[in-house]
């Protein structure tokens, strides 16, 4: 089953094909040129073909019956100028509509991964990777295909047909009625396959960003995989996913070739009847020779357009569903937003407060506790304050809210007493450096991933900034690197220890230079004695720099000037490690399980 979040769902009461399709209109109109004079050309070949039967039928009723060799040649050259002109125009079309449709493509890829990165945690929390994956390759890529090759067809090849039909009609009206009655019942076959199509392809294609995602998360943890020998219980799943997935493709299958049948069957049956009523015409003289040779030939050039007619309707309706989810994702509200009318921090100095700050998640149940529930907190300028609580009470939750990776539903958030909502987004990230405990690496360099936060720098200051941040996070180790600070850690910068990572993600908030930085026990994977140099290292950066740090280690809580207690989403007390230590029994408590926690992780990194 598909874990897309529900809202992704396709509904039952959905608009029209041809209004979903409109949707993409504004990535269209820079283009619609280049598109709809591919469009044109393609009808000017069709229109060349449709006007060689005339050609034919002259031929047949006059040099060929009357014997007049002279007047042959010339039918001939214009039955081959006209095959040449309709073959230039293809290569026409095929010129116009390319380039335009990938520079949709590109527009579309471009606009789905800003937006992406605008939509807030919260949406990337609901989301697997793998549904978002293959909306940003597969679904894009099929549009683009439609938008180069079906969309310019079908038009096309529906304009044809019509057009050719009349030229049945004007070579007999008896003919052309005939084989218009044959072809009714494709018409009513592919009103009927839209229906059941769109929901097959729908559910394939949420098949497939599911497959996706198991190979990604397989690939991502390969290691615990291997390590607690589950890669044949994964392979079950996975084979269960791709089992699963066939059996809707071969649906699939089985529905396009319902209308194939159709397709195939009905212009070969009406071939037959208008033969027999041709021949019978004829001997009647009711038909020349010529205007019934002259019927098959444009019977023949329609035979493709009204073939191609199933395929061309299956890859709208795939497209429409691919623009369905693209839309999903499109569509989605992003409700951190930057306000209306920002202020900004003139000079920083870092004063952090907490004010009444209530935190809960949108989709939580009513008689569900707020994770964060009251806080009031304040830090002043260049404090360092420790986070201590049990595991669950809310303390990473509370530092996810200084940065707006998720906004307070209650309260407020200052810094330099500006609300951080009256912020940018661009500044308050400016303002706030973030590490987390699970430190994440891009596939860059070192250079690259401990710069990540000064797009400004460059040179010897960007130089001379990352080396003051390498030393400070005691990561000295990237020079014994293949190509020092410039090699590429591997993806998420698993190609690193634990310890590694977690000292470049240090590295890189420092270097970002905030005047508030938030650490989430950055320290967790490090062994005892690179631990006391970082943060040896932490004191001199910490002086002028306000900090709040999630504490999940006795040593780490030295760190700082005051100390938090946090208990089920709470601030129950705030003071010195002393003064705690005297007067508050569940901080002893805490504390105490901090001891008990750390021993297993220090003897398992000095091993």
């Amino acid at each position: 089953m598909s874990k897309t979040p529900d809202q992704a769902r396709p509904s039952t009461d959905r608009p029209s094909t041809l209004r979903a399709l409109a949707r993409i209109w504004p990535y269209v109109r820079p283009h619609s040129g280049r598109l709809l004079g591919g469009m044109a050309v393609a009808m000017g070949a069709s229109l060349v073909a449709l006007a060689i039967p005339y050609v034919l039928q002259g031929l047949v009723d006059g040099p060929l019956s009357s014997g007049d060799r002279n007047l042959i040649l010339p039918a001939g050259l214009a039955v081959l100028a006209l095959g040449v002109l309709e073959a230039f125009f293809i290569a026409a079309r095929r010129r116009m509509v390319m380039r335009p449709s990938t520079r949709i493509e590109s527009s579309m890829r471009n606009a789905l991964y800003n937006k992406l990165q605008d939509l807030p945690v919260a949406f990337h929390d609901r989301w697997e990777s793998g549904q978002l994956l293959s909306r940003s390759v597969s679904d894009l890529s099929l549009i683009r295909r439609w938008l180069a090759f079906g969309v310019v067809l079908l038009v096309v090849n529906t304009v044809t047909i019509v057009v050719g039909f009349v030229v049945l009609f004007s070579f007999g009206w008896l003919l052309g009625l005939v084989f218009l009655v044959a072809c009714v019942p494709i018409w009513v076959t592919a009103i009927l396959f839209e229906r059941r199509y769109s929901i097959i392809t729908r559910r394939s294609q949420d098949q497939v960003g599911d497959l996706a995602t198991s190979v990604e998360q397989s690939v991502h943890g390969i290691r615990v995989l291997k390590a607690f020998g589950r890669g044949r219980s994964k392979l079950d799943e996975f084979t269960e996913q791709a089992e699963a997935l066939r059996g809707t493709e071969i649906e699939k299958s089985r529905a396009i070739a319902g209308l194939w049948l159709w397709l195939l069957l009905v212009p070969d049956v009406a071939f037959a009847l208008c033969l027999l009523a041709g021949i019978w015409l004829a001997s009647q003289g009711e038909l020349t020779v010529g205007q019934l040779f002259a019927f098959f030939a444009t019977a023949t050039v329609l035979r493709f357009p009204i073939e191609s007619i199933g395929f061309l309707l299956s890859m709208t309706f795939d497209t429409r569903t691919a623009v369905d989810r693209f839309f999903e994702v499109m569509d989605s509200e992003n409700t951190i937003q930057d306000p209306e009318h920002p202020r900004t921090i003139a000079e920083p100095h870092g004063a952090l407060s907490f004010n009444d700050v209530h935190f809960r998640y949108q989709d939580s149940p009513a008689q569900f506790p707020d994770l964060v529930n009251g806080v009031q907190l304040e830090l002043q300028p260049g404090e360092t304050m420790a986070l201590v609580g049990l595991t669950g009470c809310g303390k990473t939750t509370l530092l996810s809210l200084v940065p707006r990776l998720y906004d307070v539903t209650g309260g407020s958030i200052t810094i330099d007493g500006v609300d951080i909502r009256d912020l940018t987004r661009e500044e308050l990230r400016r303002h706030v450096g973030v590490a987390f405990e699970d430190a994440t690496l891009f596939s860059t360099s070192v250079r690259d991933n401990v710069l990540l936060g000064r797009p400004d720098l460059s040179g010897d200051e960007a130089e001379r900034i990352m080396r003051e941040a390498l030393e400070i996070a005691q990561a000295s180790f990237v020079d014994e690197l293949p190509e020092g600070v410039d090699t590429r850690v591997g993806e998420e910068g698993l190609s690193l220890s634990g310890g590694q990572r977690q000292r470049l993600a240090l590295a890189r908030a420092i270097a970002a230079r905030p005047s508030v930085l938030v650490l989430d026990d950055p320290l967790s994977a490090l062994d005892v004695d690179t631990e006391a140099r970082v943060e040896a290292g932490l004191r001199r950066v910490l002086a002028d720099t306000t900090s709040l740090i999630v504490a999940h280690r006795p040593s780490t809580v030295t760190l700082a000037d005051r100390v938090a207690l946090m208990e089920n989403g709470r601030i129950t007390a705030v003071g010195t490690h002393s003064e705690l230590m005297a007067t508050n029994e569940h901080y002893r408590y805490v504390i105490s399980s901090l001891d008990e926690d750390d021993a297993p992780a220090r003897e398992e990194a000095m091993a």
